[in-house]
Order: structure tokens, then C-alpha cells, then sequence
């Protein structure tokens, strides 16, 4: 399984449109190779580095029950039928890059579920992870940076 970005190479600068403060738009991601029997996809994206400026890791993206038939989400969009979750910034949605000191890495992680998630929007991080526990079948990441 394969997750990429036209707006950025993996491990390179996340463009600043796509930073908190700066447009919040979600960036253009295409996904390959999701694998047969695949029944939803799962995306999170978080900043471990946070965990230094405050003291946690940061999420900024938590999307559940995307098709796996889905190839391209473009720019600040959600596939149709996808649910949202909650963010750190408290919101519902995408909230992008904001690193409070210095430059952060970005984690997008996608997963490959043999099943749907029975969990209502806002749900938590800690909520989808639990809930996809024994249901992984393929998870790829991608990763970006972003300075303040």
C-alpha cells in the first residue's frame, strides 16, 4: 500500500498552505495498492515532535471509513462517506502543521481495515485506534516537515 502527496515528496517540506495558520487547507494525498479484501481505510496524521514543546503528540487529522477504492482525496476535501474525528486543536477536521518552536516532522498514517467503524464524528484518536485494534490488515505512512 502506497500513500503520497503531489504537493510534497516523502520526508520533504509540507508547503505552507497547508500549515494551521496559514490557509489550513489538507494537502492533495493518492493512495495505491490497498490490498484485496480491504473493507475501509483509515488516515491519522500527527506530529510526534510535539511531544517536546508540549508534551504530548500532537493529532491533526483523523479520518475513518474512507472507501478503499478511493485513489486521490484532493486538496481540502474528504471522500464522500468518510468520517471525521476529533483534533487536539478541538476541532473536529483537518487542523495542519503549527509547530510551536522549530521545525516538526508529520506523520500520515493510512491503515487497511477488514471492516467499517461503527464510531460517531468527533470520535478521538484513542477511540479509532482501539476500535481498529485486530481489524489492520496493511498500514504505509507518509511524512512531512513544517517550521514555524
Amino acid at each position: 500500500m502506497i500513500l503520497q502527496s503531489p504537493a510534497f515528496e516523502d520526508g520533504k517540506e509540507i508547503p505552507k498552505k497547508y500549515g494551521y495558520k496559514n490557509g489550513n487547507a489538507s494537502p492533495p494525498l493518492k493512495i495505491r495498492d490497498v490490498p484485496e479484501g480491504t473493507k475501509s481505510l483509515v488516515l491519522i496524521m500527527d506530529d510526534p515532535d510535539a511531544m517536546g514543546a508540549v508534551g504530548k503528540l500532537w493529532v491533526h487529522w483523523i479520518v475513518w471509513n474512507i472507501d478503499p477504492n478511493t485513489a486521490d482525496i484532493a486538496e481540502s476535501t474528504v471522500p464522500s462517506g468518510a468520517v471525521l474525528g476529533m483534533t487536539d486543536f478541538g476541532q473536529i477536521g483537518y487542523g495542519g502543521p503549527a509547530p510551536p518552536d522549530k521545525r516538526h516532522t508529520y506523520i500520515f498514517k493510512l491503515y487497511a481495515l477488514n471492516s467499517r467503524l461503527s464510531l460517531p464524528s468527533g470520535a478521538t484518536k484513542k477511540q479509532v485506534e482501539e476500535a481498529m485494534q485486530n481489524h489492520i490488515i496493511a498500514q504505509t505512512s507518509l511524512c512531512g516537515t513544517f517550521a514555524p
